[in-house]
């Protein structure tokens, strides 16, 4: 540091961030669920210019800091590009079928029998094939809670049992911003972070099947399940839905296990998309040909160029299902590219000018074993989350604020993206006034408050992260060469 550069003071570090998280509490108080669209932003941004004025008076330049900025967003321009296929890949998977195909299968899965275990499960499907827990809800989700009305069951463990599937989908989803913003703020790969999350998400989430098997099975319930048998012969009467639809996804996946890159791989599989609809869809695929080549040979071609940038549009009598089979596009992931450069923007400015440094400095004092930085990693994920609403900055401002240190305690960039997963993205769901709580409250008409002791997954994972921290099971070393090869052996 130069001789002209003052050590920040806790006072001074901590009045960014103070700022952003009443921001952020405005933001959310005033525009609810649409806060993330625009309104948090600008905060981020705000706060970003108060942490220069801080870094100004301790002799910081506006050379040195915008230096900062560019290196900071270019940590994530990896995740950006690859958030961008992403949209293009829910295009054309929505043209094609093959995701019309997943939640046609998934819902062969119902049961009243173990209604509770197939509702998570059926979500987890769903979740994994769009990258939404929050279409999700609102659309499968919305269904389950009214069959279990129906059905006279308890809603509260129906709703714990959606929010539960759906988070595990989510966060085991390529297609998922979450799941893609992680490795980018922790530095590791996109399908290496998703392999090595199984760790803690798989034992989680087959410990909350068997718990709601298991209170599935000693309570007795028959209905009708008539609201979603006509979901499906919706979706026969729009699609060609047939095994061959999940060869794309088969192709997705082989790619994915063999460790290929992951931009390369979704664009495969977003263009497989393509070609499928072209096939299978011609019906669907001749409603999205733009009216300049109606009638054309390149009509089919113009539907699918509209999918991979604007996404997938579906007319049917049924709102739900048309909100879940409409979608996608590079359009569709514009805002969270905004959301992640405003952040990034904020998290490298505290960053580069020692703000970030002085406020972990206290917290590090006091941990000293792997299972200690673990463990506080997740409470300050959770903290981030009931502090400022926001499981986005929940992944950004503790992946700023630990990734130095994880890599100065020769922890490998997939420890902390894990880390970052395992409380960030799902304890959200668990807080009313956090966005991701305040919309799950908005679609199931269940307070979060009430379904949190049902939503296993959401807490169970957590715990089997700080477990696996104090045991020291399968923490990857920088140190170990094979651990830069694979994420588990």
């Amino acid at each position: 540091m130069s001789d002209s550069i003052k050590k920040p003071t806790y006072i001074q570090a901590a009045t960014p961030l103070i700022a952003l998280i009443v921001m952020l509490a405005t933001s959310v108080f005033m525009f609810g669920a649409d806060s993330s669209y625009g309104p948090n932003q600008l905060a981020l941004l705000t706060a970003a210019a108060l942490a220069c004025i801080v870094a100004f008076s301790n002799g910081y330049s506006w050379e040195q800091i915008e230096e900062g900025i560019t290196k900071g967003i270019s940590v994530a321009l990896g995740a950006i590009l690859i958030i961008l296929m992403v949209g293009s890949l829910i295009g054309t998977w929505l043209l094609s079928g093959i995701v019309p195909t997943l939640i046609y299968y998934g819902l062969e899965l119902l049961s009243p029998s173990w209604f509770y275990a197939a509702s998570c499960l059926i979500c987890a499907i769903v979740a994994i094939s769009i990258g939404s827990s929050w279409t999700t809800a609102a659309t499968i989700g919305v269904a389950l809670i009214g069959v279990a009305t129906g059905m006279e069951l308890n809603i509260a463990i129906a709703a714990g049992a959606v929010v539960s599937g759906a988070y595990f989908g989510d966060k085991m989803s390529p297609l998922s911003d979450t799941t893609n913003l992680a490795p980018a703020v922790s530095g590791s790969e996109l399908f290496a972070h998703i392999r090595y999350m199984t760790l803690t998400a798989v034992p989680a989430f087959v410990i909350s099947l068997l718990l709601f098997t298991f209170i599935g099975f000693t309570s007795s319930a028959s209905a009708n399940l008539q609201s979603l048998e006509v979901m499906q012969n919706e979706l026969l009467s729009i699609f060609n839905i047939n095994i061959l639809m999940l060869v794309p996804l088969a192709i997705l996946f082989t790619l994915a296990v063999l460790k290929k890159p992951a931009l390369p791989t979704i664009f495969i599989g977003a263009i497989l998309g393509g070609v499928w609809a072209i096939i299978f869809q011609p019906d669907v695929v001749a409603t999205l040909v733009p009216e300049s080549v109606e009638g054309s040979w390149l009509g089919p071609i113009g539907a699918v160029w509209v999918a991979l940038f604007d996404g997938t549009r579906v007319s049917t009598d049924n709102p739900d299902l048309e909100s879940l089979l409409s979608g996608g596009g590079m359009v569709s992931m514009l805002n969270t590219v905004w959301l992640i450069l405003t952040a990034m923007t904020f998290g490298a400015v505290m960053e580069c000018t020692g703000l970030l440094r002085q406020l972990l400095k206290g917290l590090l004092k006091v941990v000293h074993s792997t299972g200690g930085l673990i463990t506080a990693t997740l409470f300050t994920c959770f903290g981030v989350n009931l502090l400022t609403a926001d499981q986005y900055m929940a992944i950004v401002l503790p992946g700023r604020m630990f990734r130095e240190e994880y890599a100065n305690r020769d922890l490998d960039p997939r420890v902390l993206s894990r880390t970052l997963e395992d409380s960030g993205t799902i304890t959200s769901a668990l807080i009313p006034w956090n966005t991701c709580g305040a919309y799950m409250f908005a679609v199931l008409g269940v307070f979060p408050l009430t379904y949190a002791p049902f939503a296993f997954f959401l807490y169970l994972t957590p715990l089997i992260a700080m477990i696996f921290a104090f045991t020291n099971f399968k923490i990857l070393r920088l140190s170990d060469n094979q651990s830069r090869q694979e994420a588990y052996s």
